[in-house]
């Protein structure tokens, strides 16, 4: 396969893997693809340890990281060993619904031997200059933000290097503020995403962005996990896709066994739109703990990264206990993923995924091509 992306960052195919999991990025690099490590729940020690085995596993084969940069967070700052969700400006209110939730599901608590994890993401220009210093130090082809326009230093920093800076938006307007921002590739993310997502739909964002920024290249993303949809995106005017959801449940995917198997039992209609994680509208499994943030009586969510903060050991929690069939952690237990998880049905390998991915794009333009000829 061919297209203006392969020839700019030296892939195979135009197949990008956005996954927390380094073990799907180096597989999917390996595969002829492009993976991009999300590190924004690194620290810049564990960073630098994921990018070294990544670097190892891939023999000089291009990957990327993505940071997530919000245009506006809460500025917290947390004393160093601070307990999780100790800030001040987390609302009492919101530590006793969380606290009283739990208590319903029955969720136990930590034993006494695991600490909690305290949930803060990197998300500030400081923090990212953080993992941006220890991710320029690797051989790494492009840098991602999520949530705005990339900060300028972050994007002179990239370039001067000869890393390439992609940005990931959900409407036109964004689209043009990317490519005024100086970024070299746009992610034209649909609602059908998991995560961090807007409510324009896929196969209507990406040609209306496509025509916006021409001739910067666009990716699509949101609900892309099979190859006649890569094929309707670049029918679309797309040089590739940017695809997350599909290695959740692969063989190298770091996914919680419960949440895996909601996943692979789920339809289109068993995720939801929900500000419960992190505070931003983010798309995961329905179940009861978004559920329970959209009762009424449920406090509105926290600003980016409060929520997270105020969650973080919850979810630490439930994940610990999930596995119990039939306990109320299991009910809770949820994750980010997209609509398309309703075409996710087996466990696979990364590896087979991206070339059942290439051969059923193969497969579908050879079909438009023998009705042109017809």
């Amino acid at each position: 396969m061919f297209s203006q992306i392969c020839e700019l960052l030296g892939i195979d195919v135009p197949i990008f893997a956005f996954s927390h999991c380094r073990d799907v990025v180096a597989a999917v690099t390996s595969a002829g693809g492009f993976g991009v490590l999300g590190a924004t729940a690194h620290s810049p020690a564990g960073l630098e340890i994921d990018l070294a085995w990544i670097d190892g596993q891939v023999g000089g084969k291009p990957y990327g990281v993505d940071l997530l940069l919000p245009a506006k967070f809460a500025a917290v700052a947390p004393a160093s060993g601070a307990a999780e969700g100790s800030s001040p400006l987390i609302p009492p209110a919101h530590r006793a619904f969380v606290v009283d939730l739990l208590d319903r599901y029955d969720v136990p608590p930590l034993p006494e031997h695991l600490t909690s994890r305290r949930g803060s993401l990197s998300v500030s220009v400081q923090d990212a200059g953080a993992l941006l210093d220890v991710a320029f130090r690797h051989p790494i082809k492009l840098v991602a933000s999520a949530l705005g326009p990339p900060p300028a230093e972050l994007t002179e920093q990239a370039h001067a290097r000869g890393v390439v800076v992609a940005a990931l938006v959900g409407t036109v307007e964004h689209a043009r503020r990317q490519q005024a921002a100086g970024v070299d590739l746009i992610v034209a993310q649909g609602t059908e995403a998991g995560g961090h997502t807007g409510t324009v739909a896929t196969m209507v964002l990406v040609p209306e962005v496509v025509r916006a920024v021409s001739p910067t290249p666009v990716l699509a993303a949101g609900g892309i996990v099979t190859g006649a949809q890569m094929a309707a995106a670049i029918a679309l005017g797309a040089q590739g896709v940017w695809c997350g959801s599909v290695w959740l449940t692969t063989q190298e995917a770091e996914t919680d066994p419960t949440v895996q198997q909601k996943m692979l039992a789920a339809s289109s209609s068993d995720t939801v739109r929900s500000r419960s994680l992190t505070g931003k509208p983010a798309r995961m499994l329905r179940s009861a703990w978004t559920d329970e943030w959209e009762d009424t009586a449920a406090p509105a969510a926290l600003q980016m990264p409060l929520q997270t903060m105020l969650t973080a050991s919850a979810q630490q929690r439930i994940r610990r206990s999930s596995s119990r069939n039939g306990s109320g952690a299991q009910q809770l237990a949820t994750y980010f993923v997209g609509q398309g998880v309703g075409l996710l049905d087996r466990i696979r390998p990364a590896r087979e995924v991206v070339a059942d991915m290439v051969a059923e794009y193969l497969q579908v333009a050879e079909g438009f091509a023998a009705q042109l000829n017809d």
